[in-house]
């Protein structure tokens, strides 16, 4: 599903406009990014939540020239589904 078949869903779901339904999901993908950059986390209860994991600095190889390289820390969005989400599949 991409973005518009999911609007689609969501206007037929909750009775309302395309337009409507595109900016609602706008504003949550907004909320969502603005709370993790934060370094918050999102739950949606029985749903999931989204969370920002850790990724420590480590070494690595170039595939190309075999050289040792260092991979930098980094910061990634995760998400852990929730109980009824896990059920409903």
């Amino acid at each position: 599903m991409n973005k518009s078949e999911l609007i689609d869903a969501i206007a037929a779901h909750a009775d309302i406009s395309k337009a409507s339904a595109t900016k609602a999901l706008d504003g949550v993908v907004a909320a969502v990014t603005d709370a993790l950059q934060k370094g918050d986390s999102v739950t949606l209860v029985g749903f999931g939540t989204f969370y920002v994991g850790e990724r420590a600095e480590r070494s690595g190889r170039n595939p190309k020239t075999g050289q040792t390289i260092t991979i930098p820390a980094a910061r990634s969005p995760k998400f852990r589904a929730g109980k009824a989400l896990k059920d409903a599949l």
